[in-house]
């Protein structure tokens, strides 16, 4: 029996606008960079996703540095250049809402959103991925008022708040300031991509409820000795979260649910079951399954291929059930996992 829906907490929907992709397409014909596609927004409808997180995604480049989505990038340091970027996006989603074509989903704890019927628009929450845009932590307040509802301060790079998984450091002075003001405007910290330095400098500054959008599990994943493993999620920190009552979403990307495959190689490709074995790892740390639901990033920066046997599109996230079902979860538990557990964090009806 599948799900009736499905939330997906990361989906790069106004990055991919910028890379050329026709968004209200099908599959077959929605032209730009990163094909064969997995996403568009009528893929997304046959799919069932009827909620999901938007980013705004952008990258900070060094001087003579490239790039393979320079509308999305800014020079490092550039504060008016980064907010510029990112306003793109966001305006993108406002014309969709304005279009109704998505609903915007508001802030946690403000009220329950609706509009999750099949025939309803999508339901969008504005996820930050680098806090760039952000001028100053005062500014946060109009990224609030124009529907972002969580912020991960870095990506890969890291940013003027935060050290990325990539290039490590902690939290600066302005980090500081930022998570205060996030934590006074109720805005959600999303851990994915900052290095662990920043993790643990974020934790011990707030006690909020903090989410991975999109982020698997370090010990499944060669700990350490990955030199990516800062990307992954640590046992202690996958702890964390689930104790202050936080979500993490496991994400879809191939080299980020096994190690050891042939990235030039369309066809090496991890199980489903590899990518479920990342569900229960997050399940068994934090003692139950309330804590773990989708955020696949199916379309951050990668082509349909660069996703698990089996998976090509949202219509084929229901195998990702069949999966858990056969592992002795209750409907329940696998409807949790679809979409109910997401709902509850967000306040969405998930009846």
């Amino acid at each position: 029996m599948a799900p009736q829906r499905f939330f997906d907490a990361h989906l790069d929907l106004a990055y991919l606008t910028e890379l050329g992709r026709d968004m209200h397409a099908p599959l077959n014909d929605c032209r730009g960079r990163l094909l064969p596609a997995a996403v568009t927004l009528p893929s997304l409808r046959d799919g069932r996703v009827r909620a999901c997180l938007g980013t705004i995604f952008t990258e900070a480049i060094e001087p003579g540095a490239t790039t393979e989505a320079p509308e999305a990038a800014y020079p490092v340091g550039n504060a008016p250049a980064a907010w510029r970027a990112g306003m793109r996006q966001l305006k993108l989603y406002h014309a969709w809402r304005d279009g109704g074509v998505i609903e915007l989903m508001p802030r946690r704890g403000s009220g329950s959103a609706a509009g999750t019927e099949p025939q309803s628009p999508l339901l969008l929450g504005i996820l930050m991925e680098c806090a760039d845009p952000i001028e100053t932590p005062d500014q946060l307040d109009e990224w609030a008022a124009g529907g972002v509802i969580a912020v991960g301060m870095a990506w890969w790079r890291g940013s003027r708040y935060a050290g990325g998984n990539g290039l490590g450091a902690g939290l600066s002075g302005a980090g500081r300031e930022l998570a205060t003001r996030m934590d006074q405007l109720g805005i959600v910290h999303d851990l994915s991509h900052l290095s662990q330095q920043a993790t643990d400098d974020l934790l011990a500054h707030t006690d909020a409820t903090v989410i991975a959008s999109h982020s698997n599990c370090r010990a499944l994943l060669d700990g350490e000795a990955n030199k990516d493993w800062q990307r992954h999620l640590s046992d202690a920190t996958i702890a964390e979260i689930g104790r202050r009552g936080g979500m993490v979403g496991l994400n879809l990307v191939r080299n980020f649910i096994k190690t050891g495959l042939n990235r030039n190689d369309p066809k090496d490709r991890p199980s489903i079951a590899d990518t479920i074995a990342h569900v229960e790892h997050v399940c068994a740390i934090m003692g139950h399954r309330r804590g773990v639901g989708l955020g696949t990033d199916m379309d951050g920066g990668i082509k349909a291929t660069d996703l698990p046997r089996g998976i090509d599109t949202p219509s084929d996230l229901p195998k990702l059930c069949d999966a858990l079902r056969a592992r002795g979860w209750s409907e329940q538990e696998v409807e949790g996992f679809a979409w109910g557990n997401w709902a509850r964090f967000w306040g969405i009806d998930a009846g």
